[in-house]
């Protein structure tokens, strides 16, 4: 009770300084690193691994074969729609830029016999699933028009963790038309105001006569995937309430910049890769070569090597619909292998609306980018005599004022 009605946003850190104003005061302290296990402790709130998750039992259309629609065996300490879980985690400190990898990792510890994890080794085993990408911390600038006005004071300075939620939005909305036509439904190109030529032929297994609208595809698709982005960042928040540590959850830095699509070299962010085209508003960054790499071209070479891929993330080796894969179940291989699989005419259904897109946008999807992040979390320790100076009795908790004495005993 006390993390959720207790949850802040405490931007003032040790090391701060806010130069002018009512609350202008400047931090005697030098920045204070958050310890491994503390980031760690962070990590594994916002996305953690928390063993198989149960999928969804039954769905009409499939009845009696199990609903087939997530993506991922493993759940995390957030829901996704359906059990997509299209997003993953980067972040950065002092030391470097990481990638933090538990989208489709296994059981990385033990469920006991009355579902909990022991938190020890919880930690140990999502040490194994950082990746660093890059020495030093992240190169995005404190100031507009990477970061917005209120937070050029405050984000990603020395002695913070800011943790990246990331969502290959080009995967969800590719799911989201695998989810459709499993339920009988297409689309049509509103935007153009055409329909997608070749449906016609698909009628058996979807209602040609009653599309819907490609934008709220799109729409319904960055919803979800924010929620999911928005979700991690607060379970990590209430974690830090939890643990004594200050920090919020907040958009105020440019998704742009973040990524490294702001067209300068000097500002590379996460170096995503990206697209620029007169047909689009705003540039398109499609993933990191090698580390995370959205369902489109290039790093598919067509929509329907994107759906071949999803495919197999689904049904093959380590997928929900595996019969291989372990779980909780009694019979687990009985349940995962109870799904129907995607056959030749189902992927060909999707992979032509995928493509269609792709062809007439030249871009996957169309009106929402490849890649998406916001919001962000960021973690640090508090200047106490900041909120001691400026609030009344009442302004942090009690794990906020023991946090050095528990935490930092050295100190």
């Amino acid at each position: 009770m006390d993390a959720l009605f207790g949850r802040r946003a405490r931007r003032f850190f040790m090391g701060a300084s806010i130069p002018d104003g009512y609350f202008k005061y400047k931090s005697k302290y030098h920045p204070l690193p958050l310890t491994e296990w503390e980031q760690m402790a962070i990590l594994c709130a916002a996305a953690g691994n928390t063993g198989w998750h149960n999928l969804i039992m039954r769905g009409e259309r499939y009845a009696p074969a199990l609903s087939n629609y997530a993506c991922s065996a493993g759940g995390r300490t957030f829901p996704s729609a359906a059990g997509f879980h299209t997003s993953e985690l980067f972040f950065t400190d002092d030391n470097g830029v990481y990638f933090f990898k538990t989208r489709d990792a296994p059981e990385l510890a033990s469920r006991s016999e009355n579902g909990t994890f022991d938190a020890e080794e919880l930690i140990k085993a999502h040490r194994t699933r950082v990746r660093k990408i890059s020495e030093g911390r992240l190169k995005i600038p404190p100031e507009t028009p990477y970061v917005e006005a209120h937070n050029t004071w405050v984000v990603n300075h020395p002695g913070t963790t800011l943790i990246i939620p990331v969502a290959d939005l080009a995967q969800h909305v590719l799911a989201g038309i695998c989810y459709y036509t499993q339920n009988g439904v297409c689309f049509f190109d509103d935007i153009h105001g055409e329909e997608i030529e070749g449906l016609e032929k698909f009628s058996g297994l979807v209602d040609t006569e009653n599309p819907l609208p490609l934008s709220f595809l799109e729409l319904w698709s960055f919803s979800e995937a924010t929620a999911e982005l928005s979700i991690a960042c607060y379970a990590g928040m209430l974690m830090l309430q939890a643990m004594g540590l200050g920090g919020w959850m907040f958009n105020g830095v440019d998704p742009f910049s973040i990524l490294g699509a702001s067209g300068k070299p000097e500002v590379s962010g996460l170096g995503f890769r990206y697209d620029t085209d007169d047909r689009w508003a705003l540039p398109n960054p499609t993933g990191l070569p090698g580390v995370f790499e959205g369902y489109t071209p290039p790093h598919y070479r067509d929509m329907r090597h994107a759906v071949d891929a999803l495919t197999e993330r689904k049904f093959g080796k380590g997928g929900p619909f595996n019969s291989d894969t372990p779980g909780y179940y009694k019979d687990t291989g009985a349940v995962r292998s109870s799904a129907v699989p995607h056959n030749e005419e189902f992927r060909d259904c999707v992979a032509l609306q995928a493509q269609h897109i792709y062809d007439r946008f030249g871009k996957f999807p169309s009106t929402v980018p490849s890649i998406f992040v916001m919001p962000y979390l960021q973690a640090h320790h508090l200047d106490l005599e900041f909120y001691d100076h400026f609030y009344k009795k009442g302004a942090y908790l009690k794990t906020h004022e023991m946090h050095i004495e528990r935490w930092h005993p050295e100190i």
